[in-house]
This record gives structure tokens, C-alpha cells and sequence, in this order.
């Protein structure tokens, strides 16, 4: 078999080819599968679309359910567990859950840059425990876990996860903290990551246009709270007054002549009709919101997109679009209780020393700074359609990642939907196919572990589908897909194994469990051995003392 490194210097450009291509790596945060227009959301996403029409959609490409664990995934070509981030980021004291991306995995920008690359990145990087700066906790060498120390010659952005669009906590440039934005200061967080990978575009093209250029950009949108400018919303004033099956159908229909999935689909039940819904009128602004989040961060892709036109790079570059989980479905419930703040990420005051309000209530409308508020299952169940469940499950509500790339120099066809399956530990293989690098041999003194994933490459040049072996662990939710089947499982509920066939039922509404056992043994041998492998430990995960095995 062919190593890994001759296998991406197979893959590289050859004479006559395009050269080299600027990368460019955007991660949206909680948006689900059908949010945008290219896979029937009503949102305006025009530069998304572009993106669609100009490259290559993808509609069975996978995440890992949540994001600390898929941006250990996306960075490093490993599962979750293996990179460090089986969890989220907090120490558990097993390998597999450290919270941190562990020392022997390279990065992609680590790769990327010892093949010749610059590197730079903006926005959540979310993959370390290292924020004692701003707790206090004895954490003396937090920046040796932060982008500049994995790879990134430049950075912008958060250290930490989610937080106010209007005063983050924990943003850097470079290695340096930076004081939070002050009272009146024009700072809208999504606005900020797009123009700071815009700059390092136009910095790149000034002082190193000879080389090629990986940009990592990880937007924290549609990402709760939900605060988005007045005039924004405005735009999307009644927009969902209809309700949540008007909108899902909507967006079925407009899937459909898309061809992105099969004819005769069942759709996943709601979780609860508009008429049960509790204030009709918050539930609409809800929405409203979210959408004009959505649209803001599209409007920030093509400042970026503009930056690569500016610069004359934007023939040659490769751009991937996609999301770290589906769509989020906490919050929206505790109508009447309000929360209280003062965390890392959930500031009690606004900038101008205003309490925060949290929790859903019917008077309280979603949008301004001063007001900290999800939205909820029922619309989380709209951004997901028509799959089943949402972020931190594995079921492919939680799982199914938009996936757009367009690469005008590199890929002859466009405007082509693929059915190639896909996962975030493909990304480092087709990024170093594309690049021509290869794998690390160790890092920090330690042997890199091989890359999970295959390259992607082949079906850019429409090379016909191969099968794929994948799986998932997210606090205790489980699954294996081989081929069109999948074994699945919740954590809650008694953890029962069910089993799909994805072909003809990609919304998991058939469980053929009971009519296929020996399918059932065999894939659940694969998935025991794999998380064997690679250190999954029993839901809710134990220190080693106190854990039973």
C-alpha cells in the first residue's frame, strides 16, 4: 500500500496544472444542514450560493456532534479522542478526554506550514484548557496550547467557546490578549473574524506572494446568544410568522429540486407543533434573529471572498465551507427563569454596565447585547431538516455537516452535488493532497499518529464514490455507518442500538435492529473495537481512580 506522503505527492499539481493553491478553511458554528440556500434555507446566503455554483456540494459529509470534539478532528485528520478532545475542554484524566489537542498530533497548519505555507487564522479556537489568563487557575503556559504554538503564524480571535457577539471575552492577536471592546466601541464579533482573515489575505499577498497561503476562519455563528444588529433583523420582520412546519416544508420542497435527497422521504416528527408553542411572537423573533446571524456571517465570507479578487489569488484557491455539528437545541424551554452570568463566556453586565438578561421569556425579545437567549428545539428541529436530533447527538440531525468547495483552478466541473461520504478526518489528507505535503513523523518528541481519514480529492475530479467506514462517540452517544448503514445509538433512554439503511432512509425513521441482528453484532463489534482503539471510556467519564475498568 502506498504511504500517506507518496499518496499526497501523487496527488500535488504536475506540470501544467495549477499550481499550488492558497487554502482557505471556513467553519461555521451550530448551523444546521438546511440553514443555507444551497441546501433549501430561505436565509440569504448569497455568497454561499456562489460558492455552490462556482464548486462542488457535498450531502453526506459528517461531523463529530459538537465543537470542541470536530475542531480537534478538522486540525488534526484524527478522531476526536485521539487528538486529546473527547469531550469539551476540561481535563477528565484519561488520554482521550485532556480537553487539550494532545502533544504528538500535528495540525493542519503545522503541516501545511512545513510544506511551505504560510499560515494564519480567525476566530473560536476552542480546543484547550489554556484560559487561565483570564480565570486566574494556575495555568502558567497557556500559550504553548494556542494557535501561535500550533502552527499559526497569525491569529485573531477567542481562545474560548461562545460569548457575546458585542464583547467577547478571551480575544488574542497573536500571543497578546486584548482588552474587551469598550462602551459605544462599533464591535460586532462575526464582522471582526472577516475582517481579520481578510487582512491576512492582503498582508499575505503583500510580504509573501510567492507562497501559498492556508487561512483557517471559524466563524462563532449562528452560535447562541442570540444577538444580532437591529437592522439586520429588521429584514426578516414576519419572515416565520407562519411557523416551524411552513418553514421545514418550505425547505423540503426546495431540497427536493435540488435532487439533495431521496423522493418519498420521511421527515423526523417535530418535537412540538407552532400551535403548542409558547408566544408565537418571541418564537418568530427568535428566528428572525438567528437568520440575520446567518446572513451577517455570509455577508462577512464575501468580504473575505472580495479580499482574494483584490489580491488576484482567488482563481487559485481552494475554499471549503461547512459546520462543527448540527444545529444547537438547548435553551427555549424555562420560559419565565432567568439565568445569571458571570462565567468566562457569559458576562453578567454589558459593556456599558447593563445586567444581561437570560433565559426565554415572552417579554424579553431576542437581538440587542443586553439580552441573552437561545432558540430553542422546534427551530432547531427547521435548521436540521429533515434529519433526526440535533448537536451532541449522533444521529444524523447532530452529524450532517454542509460541505461547499470551489477551487476555479483545481476542480473542471461546477455547480455538481457529490455523494462521495465524507468526514472532518478527511480534511488533512485532501489538504495535503492538494498541497503536496505529507504527514509529520512526530511532534513534541512523540510519534505521530497515522491520519484517519482518505483524501477528498478524487471525487473533486468526479471520481465515482468509494465506501467509507466512520464512527462517532459524544457523551456516550454512539455510532458506526458502513457503507448505506448505520448502528446508532442515544446515551439516554436505555442506549438501545438501531439500525438504518441511509440510502432509502436518511432520516433514521425505519430501525430494522430488530430484522437485521448478525448486521447488528458485527457493526457493533466494529464500533467496540474502534473505540478501543481509540480510548473512549464509559459515559459519564470517571478520573482513572475512581473508574471501574
Amino acid at each position: 500500500m502506498l504511504s500517506a506522503l507518496a499518496l499526497a505527492l501523487a496527488a500535488a499539481p504536475q506540470d501544467g496544472e495549477a499550481s499550488r493553491p492558497d487554502i482557505v478553511l471556513i467553519l461555521a458554528d451550530d448551523l444546521g444542514w438546511s440553514d443555507i440556500s444551497p441546501y433549501g434555507g430561505e436565509i440569504r446566503t448569497p455568497n454561499l450560493e456562489r460558492l455552490a455554483e462556482e464548486g462542488l456540494l457535498y450531502r453526506q459529509f459528517y461531523n463529530a456532534a459538537r465543537c470542541c470534539p470536530s475542531r480537534a478532528s478538522l486540525l488534526t485528520g484524527l478522531y476526536p479522542h485521539q487528538a486529546g478532545v473527547g469531550h469539551m475542554v476540561d481535563d477528565k484524566g484519561w488520554p482521550a478526554y485532556r480537553g487539550d489537542l494532545a502533544p504528538e498530533a500535528a495540525t493542519l497548519a503545522e503541516v501545511l506550514r512545513a510544506a511551505g505555507y504560510a499560515t494564519a487564522m480567525a476566530g473560536k479556537w476552542h480546543v484547550t484548557r489554556g484560559t487561565g489568563y483570564w480565570t486566574g487557575r494556575p495555568e502558567d503556559d497557556f500559550r504553548t496550547t494556542w494557535p501561535r504554538a500550533r502552527g499559526f503564524e497569525r491569529f485573531y480571535g477567542t481562545i474560548h467557546g461562545g460569548g457575546s457577539y458585542y464583547a467577547p471575552r478571551t480575544l488574542v492577536r497573536d500571543d497578546t490578549p486584548l482588552p474587551p471592546p469598550g462602551p459605544g466601541e462599533d464591535f460586532y464579533y462575526t464582522d471582526r473574524i472577516a475582517g481579520a482573515a481578510a487582512a491576512f489575505v492582503e498582508e499575505h499577498a503583500r510580504r509573501r506572494p510567492q507562497d501559498p497561503l492556508f487561512l483557517y476562519v471559524a466563524f462563532t455563528a449562528p452560535h447562541w446568544p442570540l444577538q444580532a444588529p437591529a437592522e439586520d433583523v429588521a429584514r426578516y420582520r414576519g419572515a416565520y410568522d407562519g411557523g416551524f412546519a411552513a418553514v421545514r416544508e418550505a425547505r423540503r420542497r426546495r431540497q427536493a429540486e435540488r435532487g439533495l435527497l431521496p423522493e418519498g422521504l420521511v421527515p423526523a416528527p417535530f418535537p412540538i407543533p407552532w400551535e403548542r408553542a409558547p408566544h408565537p411572537e418571541w418564537q418568530s423573533r427568535a428566528m428572525e434573529v438567528y437568520a440575520a446571524m446567518v446572513e451577517r456571517m455570509d455577508r462577512g465570507i464575501g468580504h473575505i471572498l472580495g479580499s482574494l479578487e483584490r489580491t488576484g489569488r482567488a482563481e487559485n484557491t481552494l475554499v471549503l465551507f461547512l459546520s462543527d455539528n448540527g444545529a444547537c437545541a438547548e435553551g427555549g424551554r424555562a420560559w419565565g427563569r432567568q439565568g445569571v452570568g458571570n462565567s468566562l463566556t457569559r458576562p453578567k453586565f454589558t459593556r456599558d454596565g447593563r445586567l444581561i438578561r437570560f433565559g426565554a421569556q415572552a417579554t424579553v425579545m431576542p437581538g440587542p447585547e443586553d439580552v441573552w437567549q437561545e432558540y430553542g428545539e422546534p427551530w432547531a428541529h427547521v435548521s436540521n431538516t429533515p434529519f433526526r436530533l440535533y448537536k451532541h447527538f449522533v444521529h444524523e440531525g447532530g452529524i450532517r455537516s454542509p460541505l461547499l468547495v470551489r477551487w476555479p483552478a483545481g476542480i473542471p466541473e461546477a455547480g455538481a452535488v457529490r455523494d462521495q461520504v465524507g468526514h472532518l478526518v478527511d480534511l488533512m489528507p485532501t489538504l495535503a493532497a492538494v498541497a503536496g505535503a505529507g504527514p509529520l513523523s512526530e511532534r513534541a518528541g512523540r510519534p505521530c499518529p497515522p491520519w484517519e481519514g482518505r483524501s477528498l480529492l478524487p471525487s473533486f475530479r468526479g471520481a465515482a464514490p468509494e465506501e467509507r467506514t466512520l464512527f462517532w462517540e459524544h457523551e456516550g452517544n454512539a455510532a458506526v455507518r458502513q457503507g448505506s448503514w448505520k448502528l446508532v445509538r442515544r446515551h439516554r433512554g436505555g442506549g438501545a442500538w438501531e439500525l438504518y439503511e441511509l440510502r432509502r432512509d436518511p432520516t433514521e425513521m425505519a430501525d430494522l435492529a430488530a430484522a437485521e441482528p448478525e448486521r447488528v453484532q458485527a457493526m457493533r463489534a466494529l464500533w467496540e473495537d474502534w473505540a478501543q482503539r481509540v480510548g473512549v471510556r464509559p459515559w459519564p467519564v470517571q478520573p482513572p481512580e475512581e473508574d471501574g475498568r
